[in-house]
């Protein structure tokens, strides 16, 4: 199965470092990332899709952040 996930995060270190630790834990890029003003916050957000094949059957209880 292939798994899907996306990252987001204010613009800091902060999402470097959730992409590179997703990327650390086999998650692999899919697409561009995304970078969009939070008007509710007024802070700029980023955000990047992660895919994964892992050997399970989905299931929408899945803790996708621990595959």
């Amino acid at each position: 199965m292939k798994a899907y996930r996306i990252l987001t995060e204010d613009d800091t270190s902060a999402f470097c470092h959730k992409v590179t630790e997703a990327l650390s834990k086999g998650w692999e890029l899919y697409g561009d990332p995304v970078y969009a003003f939070d008007a509710g916050t007024g802070k700029m957000r980023c955000g990047q899709a992660v895919t994964k094949e892992v050997e399970a059957e989905y299931s929408p209880e899945m803790k996708l952040g621990k595959l």
